[in-house]
């Protein structure tokens, strides 16, 4: 079956979107000791807490968002594999940072946080419908 004409934006949307994730989590895991010295008290109790695993999740979440992206660019069916793993990789980080955070979240986190879910969730969504309707090979 033919895809649409709005496909192949909205792949390269997507994947600017998860490349974004990529050098956010890249900027956040290489901060200075000089960087972390500058956050609030409140952030670096955040930074210092979080467990590695959390910090696995995170990585999971936007290098398996950005493959899954680079698939829909390229129009492969595999591409629902990656996007699935990013998805589980954010609930996962999300548990950690808003169910185990020594300090108080900011409404803006969640704010943020609850719109890289719903992006996550309608990419897969749409990784599964260019799969059933053909559109990926």
């Amino acid at each position: 079956m033919t895809r649409p004409k709005w496909f192949m934006p909205v792949a390269i949307v997507a994947l600017l979107w998860n490349l974004m994730g990529c050098a956010a989590y890249l900027m956040d895991v290489m901060l200075t000791p000089e960087a972390i010295a500058a956050m609030s008290p409140d952030q670096r109790a955040l930074y210092a807490a979080r467990p590695i695993w959390a910090v696995a999740l995170y990585a999971i979440a936007v290098w398996g968002g950005a493959l899954g992206c680079v698939g829909l660019v390229m129009k492969k069916r595999w591409a629902k594999g990656p996007l699935l793993a990013s998805l589980l990789g954010l609930i996962g980080q999300d548990i950690a940072l808003f169910g185990m955070s020594p300090v108080a979240i900011p409404a803006s986190a969640y704010a943020l946080q609850g719109a890289v879910l719903v992006i996550a969730v309608l990419l897969l969504l749409l990784a599964n419908r260019a799969a059933r309707e053909g559109w990926l090979s």
